[in-house]
């Protein structure tokens, strides 16, 4: 096989992040997307800008190698189609509110295990369906305050902060993602499709990793702790004569190629430095001696220096300068077809190949007719059915 998903077969009905990045990961390596989006779209169409051609870069780098159909899901007719595109879908992912597919008879127990007994039903919600906040909507911002992230993000001194990148979202759809994958290798034994349950919060929940396992053993909650690590040190931001870098030290020896590097040979003698938990008692201490010796060097020249020697280092970079960089360019993580720019899937094998771009995203409903003829529909009745608005195709130019 060319791809390492080819021959899987995915019906998407998600939208804003979570799922449509899940699904993307999907579809890069080769499986068959179909994302059912609502006659006025998925709303992050509209998040920008900027835009190209009317559609949000938001939208554009979630939703590549898709096929897109517009269906109102709310119309028996539109429930019908999705029946028919599941006849031989291998998955089903959707973020609908709790109980809407079960209020639009395409719940996973009632019917569609029946249905499609090898059929893999992805649900991602806010909180899931019961428990105490059962059914409650969630968001990225909303969950990182909820889990706990929020409180240990930030400056000792600037209260807690969010999360710039929307992690919980992308973290739900990489889980999600690993889910559907365990899910899929499952029923290559039992011949059985299943459901899976995920939600944001219980993501965010595993995503607070050293956090929560300091707190189950010390009994005691993190707070904010700026750039610097609560359990390594030195492990930070320092100022250089040029710029900021970042150095993380993990063991006794690293912190000795350091102090060679840096002439602070001293350091390596001296009691509050010894160990790692000597060095994080006297955090404070020790990053002021660091910055001292950095005040004089150009800091990207001295990163690359320390990376030479086996220490953990970079310069701070801006998103221009991280993508202009040449190891950006040389790991193929900027992908480009046309007018369509991006980030490329960061899954590298070494047989299987990645899609590309073999389908930009586009606009609503731009591959509604070709999906339902493919199902049985002849012209007329997908006529008939944009008549009365099952499904659309209006925005196609």
């Amino acid at each position: 096989m060319t791809h390492a998903l080819q021959g899987i077969k995915v019906l998407d009905l998600t939208r804003v992040l979570g799922g449509p990045y899940a699904t993307q990961i999907l579809a890069d390596h080769g499986a068959e997307v179909i994302k059912v989006e609502p006659e006025f779209g998925d709303e992050v169409r509209d998040w920008g800008p900027p835009f190209n051609d009317s559609i949000a870069a938001y939208y554009i780098n979630l939703n590549r190698n898709k096929k897109l159909i517009s269906i109102d899901l709310r119309q028996k007719q539109g429930q019908d189609i999705i029946l028919k595109l599941l006849e031989d879908s291998d998955v089903l992912i959707e973020n609908f509110k709790t109980g809407t597919m079960e209020n639009w008879g395409l719940g996973f127990e009632d019917v569609l295990s029946k249905k499609f007994p090898k059929l893999i039903h992805c649900r991602i919600s806010g909180f899931g369906s019961d428990g105490p906040l059962g059914g409650y909507p969630g968001y990225d911002v909303i969950i990182q305050a909820m889990a706990g992230m929020m409180s240990i993000n930030g400056m000792p001194d600037s209260g807690t902060v969010r999360i710039g990148s929307p992690i919980v979202d992308m973290g739900t759809g990489l889980y999600s993602t690993i889910g559907i994958l365990m899910a899929l290798q499952e029923r290559n034994v039992s011949g059985r499709g299943q459901f899976i349950d995920m939600t944001l919060y219980d993501s965010a929940i595993a995503l607070m990793h050293p956090y929560n396992a300091n707190y189950l053993l010390s009994g005691i909650p993190g707070t904010p702790t700026g750039n610097d690590h609560p359990n390594i040190s030195p492990y930070g931001k320092f100022k250089t004569r040029t710029n900021e870098i970042v150095i993380m030290i993990g063991n006794n020896n690293g912190f000795a190629k350091l102090c060679n590097e840096l002439g602070l040979e001293e350091l390596l003698s001296n009691p509050k430095f010894i160990n790692n938990s000597d060095r994080v008692l006297n955090r404070d201490e020790l990053n002021k001696l660091i910055e001292n010796a950095l005040k004089d060097v150009d800091g990207g020249e001295f990163s690359e220096k320390l990376l030479a020697a086996g220490i953990p280092a970079g310069p701070v970079r801006n998103i221009q300068e991280t993508l202009d960089h040449p190891h950006t360019e040389h790991r193929g993580m900027k992908i480009t077809e046309g007018n369509y720019q991006g980030i490329s899937s960061p899954i590298k094998f070494s047989r299987s190949k990645t899609a590309g771009v073999k389908i930009k995203p586009s606009k609503i409903g731009a591959n509604t007719r070709q999906i339902l003829t493919s199902i049985g529909y002849d012209d007329s009745d997908i006529d008939e059915m944009i008549r009365s608005g099952i499904v659309s195709e209006k925005n196609q130019d």
